[in-house]
């Protein structure tokens, strides 16, 4: 059984999933792919790992690194899974970029390459926003692209986060508008 409850947060409302097993989605309202994994059957209630997520969530938009992690049950495919967890990697305040991802995997794998885009297929169907920080991910010319929850979320989640924006921007056409 899912269940469901709803956090307000500086930039928007934030709609939270989770079962037995962990946290399954945190999505802006609103956002591209929203409640893409929520159960048809789920039931609204605060369970106390919705309490948690909350104290999580009021910490980093303080400002400051929450201190501890969640438990998180990935709904995808083991391709998504895999790149979720390297997006849990990305330390806070800093970025990566989709080739960065692809590269890691590729070495993994044992593979020459592994495409870019593959990676930004997965990051954008990230169900657990924030949390798995794909707001983290840039393009490799430094693009502010493909955040289902809106390039203007983005940018206010790095900027929280003191991200080094010198050299990001936001492109004109493309994945992020």
């Amino acid at each position: 059984m899912q269940y469901t409850s709803h956090y307000e947060s500086p930039i928007g409302g934030i709609l939270l999933a989770a079962d037995d097993a962990g946290l399954t989605g945190l999505w802006f309202e609103g956002q591209k792919y929203f409640a893409g994994c929520l159960e048809k059957n789920h039931e609204e209630k605060e369970i106390p790992l919705f309490e948690k997520t909350k104290q999580w969530l009021d910490i980093y938009f303080s400002g400051k690194e929450p201190g501890f992690s969640l438990p998180l049950h990935f709904t995808g495919t083991d391709f998504q899974k895999e790149v979720w967890e390297i997006l849990c990697s990305i330390p806070y305040g800093q970025t990566a970029t989709y080739g960065e991802i692809a590269n890691r995997i590729a070495v993994k794998r044992g593979l020459p390459h592994m495409s870019a885009q593959a990676v930004g297929g997965a990051v954008g169907h990230n169900e657990i926003s924030i949390i798995v920080p794909c707001h983290r991910v840039v393009g490799s010319n430094g693009s502010l692209t493909g955040y289902a929850g809106g390039i203007d979320k983005k940018i206010k989640l790095l900027r929280l986060e003191k991200a080094a924006m010198e050299s990001l921007f936001i492109p004109k056409n493309g994945t992020a508008l």
